[in-house]
């Protein structure tokens, strides 16, 4: 090994994540010397460690190229078996790039049955360790004969996340590489080997397990056949496991004192210490606290921007002065830290709490995992706080009750999976919940990779309704959601998600602490966002959903809740009260399904032509009027009143349980079982269905919709979104702050922020107390970015639009040699033209991928990135927040201009109300999606590519120039198509570094 080589791999420091307290650090760093020694026991004969080499991630499409395996004995591979086999399909040169595996090496091959065969002899039917081994084991047993190979697989990937939770990555590369074992290539043998290592430390790691921990997992749920079941029990049973104090775990870590919360910025306005210009000035200076800040971090180089200090200058008199602020800052401005400075100056001045609001993931982690450290450099003391909904924080009220209580597969789609398989999986989802709050004082469940197609989130988390506060035993100590509220409310800076923000301004601001001053970034979609968040909805779903939480007096809710007061004082009344409200279940279920089902019937009926499996209808006046609506709407009002009267039962029934245990001696207070949260579902849904059925409130778009697909049956809806959600900001929030700052990469048109401060309302405050800012770009896109317009492809609702547009794309794609993205507004258009052209352009040797229906997005944008001269087609949730810098990606193209479906209820409604509609918010919408899109292209200083817009309408309608107005580059070319690979030769000529 080289020492480079030694200097670039993972350590365990490197793995470890921040906050993790120094003992547990500690023992993360003697972990390896421990399982040098470490006797295996049992664990370390009769297993088998396997991996696989496959053509793909598609366990359809893709097929196995190599199979290996070792076999345990005293804890040392004493025995191996390694075969190729003979795929059907050819080795997409992808696959043989990364695995090292050759055509040549299969060619002579067996084929697969006879592999699995000679497996199976091997194996011999001991258990199987492999990492992801639901991956491993769907590709053998898809071969005939593989189901025979073992009946126990344990997944050392999950295992992992349970034995070291406080691990920021759990790749068999990383842990192989921080704990010393051998090293992992893509070549099944070696990483055969890495796994045997990092087994040992897995099985080393959990014997060190909090006490009571593994007796705990051993025996919960005996009814589950769950792999790792055998292996906690016999680690168990070798150390003499006690009992499991959770609650006291929780407290030890949690020793140090919170801080005190800040006070109302409002409360203190009399005495506020303004930010000065100076010291803005000062911070973003050449020689200055963040350019030291990043010389020091060994980042990019600071390089002074004169719109990032515009900007901050801006963000500072809003603050001071108590008004509003609108800023487009384009790519290359830096408005993270732009607005982050101000805010931190002002925050840790005065001791009160500030907030940043945004929609991705990416920015969030941005802002909390890189600028805010940054500017703690420059200012000792600033503190911050990343927080989140109750349904991201685990519940350790519920996670104990989950325990002991039955496991609720019904409330998840099972797609094929056992309700063995569903239920293996909520028991290591609570191994993994376990285990990681036995070890961090603060965190969330977004980290602990759990498998949530099989685990509801309301096995592991609470809602505000059914949160018991003080009357919980967590509540002062150990609770990670009130807990992290407490940091926020002490901390100079709180950054959150949009959700969260629209859904304490929806409670009045119960859920946030008291914040006056904030940023809202991402902002050009916050009114969609909003939308979303103050919907109603009565969905079959959230209904079965409701009543299989519900349960009755055999199963459930119901039943646990008559378990436990059965043989109280009040045991006999409650009894009573729960049969009533099982009664009433039963009979608002049977309501529910035949409604939803006539849902679906109607929604098929009155379907229109465009032949996609999810249909959705405007509920119009001209709907509201057709007998046949009118007869859905009787049938629904009647389901509303069972489901009134079911909530009614239920809600006495927890009022008198809930009487009845506090008033018992002892410490019996707190129920275990709470039918509040199904309850509540059901509510909603009787809600929902009111306003959608009844048509009388005003400023709601209601609509219908089904999934018609041949096995979607059961996610028919009815909902009601809000047509005007400026005027509830208006109203509901701009009153409570002092200063609301929203920016983004695209908000104008051209250069006006009409339709943007419609959305939000900001037109509604009084005159002058918002100003707008467009700030330049840092960056030249006039060079870095060419726009091309063909000016002869076919209109994009004529017939030869599609043959002539895969003609285009494939002479970009070659003369771009691969790296090209895109950008589709219908999953029709794009499935057309990739049947045409992907053929054509394997054959040029160029791999092109597109976005299936059922795409794991994070994989997707992964593969993207790192297979540098791959393609890619993709939908709505590429054209916006996907970062791909350098020459991963040299060329968007948008085929077709992102107009509203006309059907849409929102536009319906809005056409309804206002003729002008297409022109003040389809056609603004569209030049904003645009916009996006072309903001992929550039992301550095270094980046340069081509945005191609293959819609003649730019040219041939009035509306044309506001598009290309609005592009962040001038530098516009009409052209014919058949110039396109000319000119793209050129201009790579042109801009080749």
């Amino acid at each position: 090994m080289t020492h480079q080589e030694s200097a670039d791999r993972v350590t365990v420091d490197d793995l470890i994540a921040p906050g993790t307290p120094s003992a547990i650090a500690d023992w993360y760093r003697g972990l390896r010397e421990k399982a040098d020694g470490f006797d295996l026991g049992l664990l370390g004969d009769d297993v088998v460690i396997l991996d696989t080499e496959t053509t793909g991630l598609s366990f359809r499409d893709c097929e196995l190229i190599e199979v290996a395996a070792a076999r345990l004995e005293g804890g040392e591979v004493r025995e191996r078996f390694q075969s190729f086999i003979k795929p059907v399909r050819p080795i997409p040169p992808e696959i043989s790039a990364l695995t090292h595996i050759t055509p040549g090496d299969v060619v002579d091959a067996p084929r697969a049955e006879e592999v699995i065969r000679g497996l199976e002899e091997f194996v011999g039917g001991v258990p199987i360790v492999a990492h992801n081994a639901t991956f491993d084991r769907t590709f053998v047993e898809k071969v005939k004969g593989g189901s025979k190979v073992s009946d126990l697989w344990i997944d050392s990937l999950a295992l992992s996340r349970i034995a070291l939770p406080r691990l920021t990555s759990h790749s068999l590369k990383n842990l192989a590489e921080a704990f010393g074992c051998d090293a992992v290539s893509h070549r099944a043998m070696d990483d055969v080997d890495a796994l045997a290592g990092v087994w040992r430390v897995l099985i080393a790691a959990l014997a060190d397990a909090p006490q009571g921990f593994l007796r705990l997992m051993a025996e919960a749920h005996p009814e589950v056949q769950w792999p790792y079941r055998p292996l906690f029990a016999y680690l168990a049973a070798e150390r003499q496991d006690g009992p499991f104090d959770l609650a006291g775990l929780r407290r030890d870590l949690l020793a140090k004192a919170p801080a005190r919360p800040r006070k109302d910025a409002r409360d203190l306005v009399d005495v506020l210490r303004p930010v000065s210009k100076a010291e803005v000035d000062a911070l973003f200076a050449p020689n200055g606290p963040v350019a030291s800040a990043l010389a020091g971090s060994g980042g990019p180089r600071f390089e002074p921007r004169p719109g990032q200090v515009h900007m901050a200058e801006a963000v500072t008199e809003a603050v001071d002065s108590g008004s509003d602020l609108v800023v487009e800052a384009p790519t290359g401005v830096g408005k993270s830290l732009a607005y982050l400075g101000p805010l931190a100056l002002y925050a840790h001045k005065n001791q009160v709490t500030c907030g940043v609001a945004t929609k991705t993931n990416a920015l969030t982690d941005q802002l909390v995992g890189h600028d805010l450290p940054l500017l703690a450099q420059t200012m000792p003391g600033l503190t911050w706080s990343h927080l989140k909904g109750y349904d991201h924080y685990p519940c350790l009220s519920k996670v104990e009750r989950a325990l002991l209580l039955d496991l609720p597969e019904g409330q998840v789609q099972a797609n094929g999976r056992s309700a063995n398989t569903v239920r293996s999986d909520m028991l290591t989802a609570l191994a993994v919940t376990i285990a990681s709050v036995a070890q961090s004082p603060e965190g969330d469940l977004d980290s602990l990779g759990i498998r949530w197609g099989s685990v509801p989130r309301t096995l592991l988390t609470t809602t505000p309704q059914e949160c018991r506060r003080q009357k919980c035993r967590f509540f002062n100590g150990g609770c990670l959601l009130h807990g992290a509220r407490r940091r926020a409310a002490a901390a100079d800076i709180v950054v959150t998600n949009h959700s969260l923000l629209l859904r304490d301004v929806a409670s009045d601001g119960r859920i946030l602490p008291p914040i006056r001053h904030w940023v809202v970034d991402e902002a050009h979609s916050f009114d969609e966002e909003a939308r979303r968040q103050w919907a109603l909805e009565a969905s079959a779903a959230k209904a079965r959903q409701g009543f299989e939480q519900l349960g009755d007096l055999r199963s459930g809710s119901i039943k646990a809740l008559w378990d436990e007061t059965r043989g109280t004082d009040s045991g006999e009344l409650v009894g009573r009260l729960l049969s009533k409200t099982a009664a009433s279940a039963a009979r608002a279920s049977v309501a529910s399904s035949s409604f939803f089902e006539s849902v679906r019937e109607f929604v098929s009926k009155n379907r229109g032509s465009g032949g996609y499996d999810l249909e959705t209808l405007w509920v119009g006046a001209d709907l509201r009027q057709r007998p046949d609506w009118q007869e859905l709407a009787q049938q629904g009002l009647a389901l509303a009143e069972k489901l009134e009267e079911t909530v009614r039962f239920g809600r006495d029934a927890q009022t008198q349980a809930v009487s009845a245990a506090e008033s018992a001696p002892g410490d019996v207070a707190s129920l275990k079982t709470d039918l509040g949260q199904p309850l509540r579902d059901l509510e909603e849904v009787r809600d929902a269905l009111l306003v959608v059925l009844n048509g009388s409130e005003e400023g709601y778009v209601c609509s219908v919709s089904a999934n018609l697909g041949k096995r979607r049956q059961g996610e028919e809806r009815l909902s009601a979104e809000r047509l005007d959600v400026g005027a509830e900001l208006a109203q509901r929030w701009y009153p409570e702050t002092m200063s609301a700052t929203f920016c983004s990469a695209t908000m104008a048109v051209g250069e006006d922020f009409k339709h943007f401060d419609e959305n939000l309302g900001l037109d509604r405050l009084p005159e002058g107390a918002v100003r707008h800012l467009q700030l330049p770009s840092g960056y030249d896109f006039d060079d870095a970015m060419a726009v091309l317009v063909p000016t002869d492809l076919p209109d994009p609702y004529d017939r030869a639009y599609i043959p002539k547009l895969a003609d285009a794309l494939y002479d970009i794609h070659v003369a771009m040699d691969g790296s090209v993205l895109t950008l589709f507004t219908n999953r029709r258009d794009m499935e057309r033209v990739f049947a045409i052209l992907e053929p054509r352009l394997r054959d040029a040797g160029l791999t092109l991928y597109q976005q299936e229906r059922r795409s794991n997005m994070a994989r997707l944008r992964r593969q993207f990135i790192e297979e540098e001269a791959s393609s890619l087609f993709a939908l709505k949730s590429f054209w916006e927040g996907f970062d791909a810098a350098g020459d991963t990606l040299r060329c968007v193209v948008v085929p077709k201009l992102p107009f509203a479906n006309p059907n849409d209820p929102l536009v319906r409604e809005r056409e309804a109300q206002d003729r002008r509609s297409w022109w003040r918010h389809s056609l603004p919408d569209a030049v904003l999606e645009v916009k996006q899109a072309a903001g992929r292209l550039v992301r550095s200083s270094t980046d340069a590519g081509i945005l191609v817009l293959g819609d003649n309408r730019l040219l041939t309608k009035r509306y044309g120039k506001q598009f290309l107005n609005s592009l962040p580059s001038r530098n516009v070319t009409t052209l014919q198509a058949q110039h396109l690979t000319p000119y793209i030769e050129m201009w790579r000529r042109s801009h080749s570094r």
